[in-house]
């Protein structure tokens, strides 16, 4: 029994240190905090504020509910141990087991350990050049994410999109919520290139497309990320359709631009004004944010522009469907020989061997 309690007690005190490393007993305070003002009926008067509440909420249990779970269940069996009744040591043995695949389950979190990582995300799809072609392939990789998400249980909710003329998506921005949306969609950001045989050519010929994805985290709180107003442009305007027409009859349409970085988010759907503007400026913090990360600098003024030359060269990723067919990451080197398969949304090989690089880098 000495060996089991021995046993016992390391993974407490691995689990122990962990606690500390992810800051648990913060989360829980800060769970503690939003509970109590939830549990006040009058929060729910502002139906906006209640729900960003729930959503927190929500985020911290996930977050901390399977530690507490854990650190309870090896506090008991350490107690047991320590009683030295032979009798339990079978019992005492399959729940150590238990609790050692459930740490390394856990152990995974330690992945997300970048600021942003716990936040919702925002995704943007941009069709490169290459027409019909590069707008059915933005479509290609909507469906994707949207797919992941379905099976990783995320939500999805479109922002803004606008169609191709004959197939797929000009571009599109979403929102994918749920534990560590952020951290686990992050290394997605950049340009996805398929290799294919045009089914939109006569000759049936090879077509290589690009289009490029941008990730955001969701960044809500204007302290977070903080941005003066002396460097902003805000416009207005009228929505307009397919074909120019309009689809508002009031400047509900809003364009913000930051002027140091020359970054413009234009949000135009049927929401108010007021909601168009606080979605723009919730991707506008998001870009600069991605932007500190990738520039390391503390100073949003002195952040440049993004690249957008350079990204396009910039391939993350190959699809090839034709003449063989493999999708490979080109930063991990990691490949897959299924192509379906990955489009139809299992990105998680692809998620884990990124997170895996970065950690070890």
């Amino acid at each position: 029994m000495d060996s089991i309690a021995k046993r016992a007690q390391l993974l407490l005190n691995d689990v122990t240190s962990l606690w500390q490393s992810l800051n648990v007993d913060t989360k829980l305070s800060q769970l503690s905090e939003i509970d109590t003002k939830l549990a006040d009926p009058s929060v729910w008067q502002d139906n906006q504020k209640a729900q960003e509440l729930a959503k927190e909420q929500s985020k911290l249990q996930a977050a901390t509910a399977p530690w507490q779970s854990l650190k309870g269940k090896l506090e008991e069996v350490s107690e047991l141990a320590e009683l030295n009744d032979e009798s339990l040591t079978g019992e005492i043995t399959k729940q150590l087991d238990e609790a050692e695949q459930s740490l390394q389950t856990l152990k995974g979190d330690l992945r997300y350990n970048g600021p942003y990582d716990d936040m919702d995300v925002i995704v943007s799809i941009h069709a490169g050049a290459g027409g019909t072609d590069a707008q059915d392939w933005a479509g290609m990789l909507l469906r994707m994410y949207v797919r992941w998400a379905e099976q990783n249980d995320c939500k999805t909710e479109m922002i803004d999109e606008s169609t191709g003329e004959e197939a797929g998506i000009k571009s599109v921005t979403f929102e994918v919520s749920g534990t560590y949306a952020f951290g686990k969609l992050k290394g997605e950001h950049g340009v996805h290139r398929l290799v294919r045989l045009s089914p939109f050519n006569s000759d049936n010929l090879r077509q290589t497309s690009f289009a490029k994805v941008e990730v955001m985290p969701k960044i809500d709180r204007p302290e977070t990320v903080e941005i003066d107003e002396k460097d902003l442009r805000i416009d207005v305007y009228r929505s307009g359709g397919k074909g120019g027409q309009s689809v508002n009859t009031t400047d509900s349409a809003v364009r913000v631009t930051h002027i140091p970085t020359s970054i413009v988010v234009a949000i135009q759907n049927e929401r108010s004004q007021l909601q168009n503007k606080e979605t723009a400026m919730s991707i506008l913090r998001g870009k600069l944010a991605q932007l500190q990360l990738e520039q390391h600098q503390e100073n949003i003024r002195e952040l440049k522009g993004p690249n957008e030359q350079a990204a396009w060269g910039n391939q993350i990723r190959s699809y090839v469907l034709h003449p063989y067919k493999q999708v490979k990451d080109l930063r991990t080197n990691h490949v897959s020989t299924d192509p379906d398969d990955v489009l139809d949304g299992k990105l998680n090989d692809f998620i884990d061997s990124y997170l895996e690089t970065n950690v070890a880098q």
